[in-house]
C-alpha cells in the first residue's frame, strides 16, 4: 500500500511539473526584467508535458505557454524588436516538438503493454494451478512478481501424480521475458510427459537436458530441483541440476536443508561437461512440511542488503492449518523483508504430508 501511494505521490508532482516551471520563469521574468532574457524558457512547460502527459495536454500546455509568452512579451515590450517573436517561435517549436514526443511515447507504451499482456497470459496458461492435494499431500504455490519492467519471469512448478509416485519440479530460468517463458514451457511439457513415462528422477532429468539441448542449444540454462515423493517408504527423492536446496520443516519448528551429494551444473550446459546429478533420498514423514522454492525468495534484501533469513522464518508455516494461508504468511513476510518489489520473480511450492487421520480435513 505504501508504495502504490508513494507512487500516485509522484505522479501528482510530475503532473504539476510543468505549470510549476512555466510559473517560475514568469515570476522571474516580472520580477527580474526583461534584460535577464528568461521569456524563452516559457518553453520549459510543454517540453515537461511532452515527457510526462499525452499530446492532448502536451498541446493545451504549449497553447497556455503561447499566450503567457505574447502577455509577458507585450509587457515587457519585447515585440518592438525581434525577441519577443523569437520567443514565441521557440515556445511553438518546443511544444511541437513536444507533441510528437508524447504521441510517440504512447504508442511505445502501448506496444509495450501487449507483448507483456500477451506474455503474462502465455505464463498463466504455461504455470497451470496445481492440484491442491496428492495422495497424502497437501500443496500450495506462490508467485511474487518482481519489478513491473521485469516481471514476466521464467521461474516455473509443476506436481504431478504419477504411478511412480507424486513428482515436483521448480525451477528458475535464465534471463526473462517471452524467451523465459518459451524455455519453460519447454521444460514443463517435458517434464508433464516423462513424470508418467520415466520410472525414476534420473531418467527424467536426462530428457530435461536432452530437450534443453535441443531448443536452447546452450544459450539458456534452467536451475531446478525435482522431487518424488514415496508415502509407502515415508522418502522423498530429489534430483538437484544446480538450484537452491529445498527445505524440510519438522512439527517441532526445526529446519534442514538438504544438500545433494555433488554439485551438478543447471538443465541446458551439460554440454560443458560435469557430472550428472545423482538422486539422493531424505526422510518425509507425516507432519512435516516441504518447500521448494526459487532464489528471489533467499535472495531478497533489505535495506541494509541482507538476503532473505528462510531457515529462520520457515517455521511461520507453522501458524497455519490451511497450507495456502500458511505459504501467504511467508511470502508477505519476504515482501515485507524487502521493504518493496522484488528484483526477481519468487516462487514457493509448499508440500504438507498429513496423517491418515488428518487428511479428511482437506488443509
Amino acid at each position: 500500500m505504501a508504495t502504490i501511494v508513494e507512487g500516485q505521490d509522484r505522479q501528482l508532482v510530475l503532473s504539476w511539473l510543468p505549470v510549476a516551471a512555466m510559473a517560475v520563469v514568469a515570476g522571474v521574468d516580472l520580477t527580474a526584467g526583461p534584460e535577464v532574457g528568461f521569456l524563452p524558457l516559457v518553453s520549459l512547460g510543454p517540453a515537461f508535458a511532452g515527457l510526462i502527459g499525452t499530446w492532448r495536454r502536451t498541446m493545451l500546455t504549449g497553447v497556455v505557454a503561447l499566450v503567457l509568452c505574447a502577455s509577458l512579451g507585450l509587457y515587457d515590450g519585447l515585440f518592438e524588436t525581434r525577441r519577443g517573436y523569437t520567443a514565441m517561435l521557440s515556445v511553438a517549436g518546443v511544444t511541437a516538438t513536444g507533441v510528437a514526443a508524447a504521441v510517440m511515447r504512447r504508442r511505445r507504451e502501448a506496444e509495450l503493454a501487449s507483448v507483456r499482456s500477451i506474455a503474462e497470459v502465455a505464463q498463466r496458461v504455461l504455470l497451470r494451478p496445481v492440484p491442491r492435494s496428492a495422495g497424502p499431500l497437501r500443496v500450495a504455490v506462490s508467485y511474487t512478481s518482481a519489478l513491473a519492467e521485469a516481471r514476466i519471469g521464467g521461474d516455473l512448478y509443476e506436481v504431478v501424480a504419477s504411478p511412480h509416485g507424486i513428482r515436483v519440479i521448480v525451477g528458475d530460468v535464465q534471463g526473462k521475458g517471452l524467451a523465459a517463458v518459451e524455455t519453460a514451457a519447454v521444460v514443463l511439457g517435458t517434464f508433464r510427459e516423462a513424470a508418467h513415462e520415466e520410472p525414476d528422477l534420473s531418467a527424467i532429468g536426462a530428457r530435461l537436458e536432452r530437450s534443453m539441448a535441443r531448443e536452447a542449444n546452450g544459450e539458456k540454462f534452467v536451475t531446478a530441483i525435482l522431487a518424488e515423493v514415496r508415502p509407502q517408504t515415508e522418502q522423498v527423492v530429489f534430483l538437484n541440476h544446480g538450484h537452491p536446496p529445498p527445505l524440510l520443516l519438522r512439527e517441532d519448528g526445526t529446519v534442514d536443508l538438504p544438500e545433494p551429494p555433488a554439485f551438478a551444473l543447471p538443465l541446458g550446459l551439460g554440454m560443458h561437461g560435469g557430472d550428472s546429478p545423482a538422486p539422493y533420498p531424505v526422510e518425509f514423514r507425516p507432519g512435516q512440511q516441504l518447500l521448494l522454492y526459487t532464489d528471489g525468495v533467499t535472495e531478497a534484501r533489505d535495506a541494509t542488503g541482507a538476503f532473505y533469513p528462510l531457515p529462520e522464518r520457515a517455521p511461520a508455516l507453522l501458524a497455519c492449518e490451511d497450507a495456502q494461508g500458511a505459504l501467504e504468511i511467508l511470502r508477505e513476510d519476504v515482501v515485507r523483508h524487502a521493504a518493496g518489489p522484488l528484483h526477481d520473480d519468487a516462487a514457493m511450492l509448499l508440500l504438507r504430508y498429513h496423517r491418515p487421520e488428518d487428511a479428511k480435513g482437506g488443509q
